[in-house]
């Protein structure tokens, strides 16, 4: 079963939503809807992981997805 990012979400008193990958420290973003910051925190989420990647550091999110063919 592949484990998933959760995000969590909950809207502001300004109106504002708020969005996070609790698993990926760093990830926190604002939004004008829900869907905003939704998309948001996706993208961020993704930059982090290749930002560890690039860096040599283990994303065990993103490694269980790859092969590497002999």
């Amino acid at each position: 079963m592949d484990e998933k990012l959760a995000i969590e979400i909950e809207q502001e008193g300004d109106g504002r939503w708020i969005a996070e990958v609790p698993a990926l420290p760093g990830t926190m973003v604002y939004g004008v809807s829900r869907q905003d910051a939704i998309n948001k925190v996706q993208a961020l989420a993704l930059r982090v992981m290749a930002e560890r990647l690039e860096h040599g550091e283990e994303v065990p999110e993103v490694a269980r997805h790859f092969v590497v063919a002999a």
